[in-house]
């Protein structure tokens, strides 16, 4: 049986060729233009919307789609070619434009391809938008333009000068560069490896790069994950480099490897992010409900303090808004500082990290050490929306005496850690993350929910 095609507020993800196709991507397109137009129905001038995508081999094809099913609801495009998801969001506004579209499936494998989109500020839209554009796109709703009206296509290649630019703004790049790092990056041969490389040249870094030809033929699997990363590993501690950077293919997470070659996991991309932050000032952050206890820990000993969200970037941007925070991002390894672009940036994660090292001193294992840590478990199975919510009832009911949030799938916390059991966004699975003080304490709720799983299957 084929997977459903997945629109959801992450945007339209599904398998190129059975469920992706270029006339879905192209009515996609279309559902977006029609949208803007409702949105913008005082615009004086005809609409834009810039489009960038990642490297995967099937992203040409539906770049053209989405640019055909635009200019078809006359909407002007400009083509930003390939480039990273955070960039697009900076090139929206850079450009003034109505709106942008990145193709890109993110950490997904090669097969899988998407298309998400940003409104004129930068931001996904919300539930309500979304809902409105998928109404367009399932009813073939579309605006009506004269036969002899469409939109223009033009091209766009500042999109890396101009990201890098405002991420220079934020830190001492001449500090940074007085260091003279020396850095591995793994770019998984996705769209970040041509920006990363010139900003870690303004950082006068010393950069073996691996896996940076932006093919879409990707090395390894493509999510920054520990069993992904042995290559990476191996490099940092053969070149003796003092840090290692993985990206994933659109470039919005970061992963990072310590000088002795070992992974220290994404969860600590935001917490060293925000330590760097909250040592210039106390303040607020947003993180989601499964990012790790790390950056309350964090935060508390500045006099910090933490807002949690439903998972989804959205959901963090809207409560930085909100509180009027200095930094958020999710567990994983997503950095979103406000004052580049309301988007998850590997960019920003890079740099904020470097100052951090710059500026006390210490190897990225001594920052690991003063953060401290949990152990934490990762997984995912296969489950409908039926079986996601018996396990999530089942789960309530064993775990009675524990603290529940059900604002996103069912977060219980325990004294001595935490489950969280949420549908993905993104793919047609359950998420279970654990975080406990020990391993053991962790594989203790794995194995309950484990457990309460094999029970429903049967």
């Amino acid at each position: 049986m084929a997977e459903p095609l997945i629109i959801s507020i992450s945007g339209l993800r599904g398998i190129v060729g059975e469920n992706l196709t270029a006339a879905t991507a192209a009515d996609y397109g279309r559902a977006f233009g029609t949208f803007l137009k409702t949105e913008h129905t005082d615009a004086i001038q005809r609409l834009s919307v810039c489009v960038g995508r990642d490297s995967r081999p099937s992203g040409q094809m539906l770049q053209n789609a989405v640019t055909d099913g635009l200019c078809r609801a006359d909407i002007d495009v400009i083509d930003l070619g390939i480039v990273t998801t955070p960039g697009v969001g900076v090139m929206v506004r850079q450009l003034n434009c109505a709106g942008g579209v990145i193709i890109t499936a993110s950490h997904n494998p090669v097969q899988y391809n998407g298309i998400k989109l940003l409104l004129d500020n930068a931001m996904a839209p919300p539930r309500d938008k979304v809902d409105q554009i998928k109404e367009h796109f399932l009813n073939k709703s579309f605006s009506k333009v004269d036969s002899g009206r469409s939109g223009r296509l033009t091209t766009d290649d500042s999109t890396d000068e101009v990201h890098i630019k405002k991420v220079l703004s934020i830190v001492d790049a001449e500090r940074i560069a007085e260091k003279r790092f020396n850095v591995v990056l793994d770019s998984v041969n996705g769209a970040g490896g041509r920006v990363t490389k010139k900003l870690l040249a303004e950082f006068g870094c010393e950069v073996v790069a691996i896996n940076d030809e932006p093919t879409g033929i990707f090395a390894h699997e493509p999510e920054p994950a520990a069993a992904n990363l042995t290559g990476l590993c191996e490099v940092v501690k053969a070149g003796n480099a003092q840090i290692g950077f993985a990206q994933d293919p659109d470039a919005d997470r970061l992963a990072i490897v310590d000088e002795n070659g070992t992974y220290i996991g994404e969860e600590y991309t935001l917490a060293l992010a925000a330590q760097h932050v909250f040592s210039k000032k106390s303040g607020t952050a947003a993180a989601n409900l499964s990012t790790s206890r790390m950056i309350d820990d964090v935060a508390e000993r500045t006099g910090s303090a933490v807002i949690r969200t439903p998972v989804g970037e959205a959901n963090v941007v809207n409560a930085m808004l909100e509180h009027n925070c200095v930094i958020g991002g999710e567990g994983n390894g997503g950095v979103i500082d406000l004052r580049i672009v309301p988007i998850r940036d590997s960019l920003v994660a890079i740099a904020l990290v470097l100052q951090l090292m710059t500026e006390t001193g210490k190897t990225i294992s001594q920052l690991v050490e003063q953060i401290g840590g949990y152990c934490m478990i990762k997984t995912k199975f296969t489950a409908d929306k039926q079986h996601t919510q018996q396990l999530i009832d089942a789960a309530k009911k064993l775990f009675s005496d524990a603290k529940v949030n059900t604002s996103d799938g069912c977060r219980i916390d325990f004294d001595d850690g935490w489950m969280h059991i949420r549908a993905s966004n993104t793919e047609p699975v359950v998420r279970l993350i654990v975080e406990a003080k020990d391993e053991a304490a962790a594989q203790k709720y794995i194995d309950a929910v484990s457990n309460l799983r094999k029970q429903i299957l049967s």
